[in-house]
């Protein structure tokens, strides 16, 4: 059986943006929060801003997309809502903060305003009023629906809480952005990298192999969405990410998923690493993941064995 931990081991490397990039994210962060604590002072003085990175970003699951493009979370936060404004009043306001900071117009979608940058990466902007010593949890506004719960920072510590159960917690960052990255390629109103990150921490699987482990992580998903087709959010406001999905959304996805799953449990049991590879990228695009050698592989160390034969053993009883 062909082993391709040490490819995906790579592939989560190509995954990783750019230091390059990274350093103009964080100048251009950088420069919007100073935009936008500018534009309070002078036009909205009594609404001071804070800023908490969130995300992905905070829990180093960004990926590269097959474009090479990326984003950042950064979230606005105000302590109170002294002029008792709508949600869509005060995006409006970090609107025309940040209007001018590149050619293109910013954005201004539901929850939240995106700038766009030419260099290949966004920056969205939610903004959320939250008073620590009143409020339960920070209320996002939404346009058109003018503030409902959210509590990113909760997300983020239960991502970090749920890493903690194992020594293994390195491995479920990197199945997260295998599930992203599978999910970019495909594209086609495939699920948000949010929703991959919750399906994920709901049904990691341990493996000393990467390729074993996420060949049993696609399994369990299926398992658990043909019982039930949710994907609900652990934290607040513990909606479920696919109540939108119509019948059409959910059917091409589940397909995708199944075809996927085939073909990964052929690339386990292939002995040529050049031939597996070739169905892994199938799935996850051969622009990031690497092509394996054309060789054969006749054994498998018994640890991984033990996992093919007798199941990957659940990520939360570690």
């Amino acid at each position: 059986m062909a082993n391709c931990h040490k490819l995906f081991l790579e592939f989560d490397q190509n995954l990783n943006i750019t230091k390059t990039k990274k350093d103009k994210l964080k100048i251009s962060k950088d420069n919007l929060r100073d935009r936008i604590r500018s534009y309070f002072k002078d036009n909205h003085s009594n609404y001071t801003p804070q800023f908490y990175i969130q995300g992905s970003r905070k829990m180093g699951t960004t990926i590269r997309t097959k474009d090479d493009t990326c984003d950042l979370d950064d979230g606005v936060y105000f302590i109170s809502n002294p002029d008792n404004v709508t949600g869509k009043t005060l995006q409006s306001w970090v609107k025309n903060a940040v209007d001018g900071t590149t050619n293109a117009t910013p954005s201004h979608k539901k929850k939240c305003i995106t700038v766009d940058y030419s260099a290949g990466y966004n920056i969205d902007l939610p903004i959320l009023i939250y008073d620590k010593d009143e409020d339960d949890h920070p209320l996002l506004a939404i346009k058109g629906e003018d503030f409902g719960d959210d509590d990113p920072k909760e997300f983020v510590d239960h991502f970090f809480d749920t890493k903690k159960l194992s020594h293994k917690g390195a491995q479920l960052v990197r199945i997260i952005k295998y599930l992203k990255a599978w999910c970019d390629y495909k594209r086609n109103k495939m699920p948000s990298g949010l929703a991959m990150t919750v399906l994920a921490m709901d049904h990691m699987m341990k493996n000393e192999r990467d390729d074993i482990a996420f060949k049993f992580v696609l399994v369990e998903i299926e398992t658990a969405l043909k019982s039930n087709f949710k994907c609900v959010m652990p934290t607040t406001p513990k909606d479920d990410l696919f109540l939108d999905y119509d019948d059409t959304r959910e059917r091409n996805f589940m397909n995708n998923l199944a075809d996927f799953i085939k073909d990964a449990k052929s690339a386990i049991d292939e002995k040529n690493e050049a031939k597996a590879c070739k169905l892994w990228r199938k799935h996850l695009g051969d622009k990031y993941f690497p092509e394996g050698e054309d060789k054969d592989e006749e054994t498998t160390n018994s640890s991984s064995l033990a996992g093919i034969i007798g199941g990957a053993i659940p990520y939360y009883n570690l």
